[in-house]
């Protein structure tokens, strides 16, 4: 099982802040090929993964990282500082 965090408008998109998942993907693009297939919602925050940024186990990765082993995925917008 694989704890899915997602923020900002991401989690406005999709409806809920987490979620837990089964998945088979071997890769972060993987998963969110997967999530964006599952309707709506989803298509329409992965549209672009371009303007996305994510962390596995609380650590900056990309998306071709592996998921062997990881216990959380988070999506987020890149964050700026002001």
């Amino acid at each position: 099982m694989l704890d899915i965090v997602y923020f900002a408008w991401v989690r406005e998109r999709i409806g809920h802040p987490r979620e837990q998942v089964e998945t088979g993907a071997a890769t972060v693009a993987d998963l969110v090929a997967e999530l964006r297939a599952r309707d709506p919602r989803y298509a329409a925050a992965f549209a672009d993964p371009a303007v996305l940024r994510v962390a596995l186990d609380q650590d900056l990765a990309d998306f071709t990282a592996p998921l062997a082993g990881v216990r959380e995925v988070a999506f987020f917008p890149p964050m700026t500082g002001g």
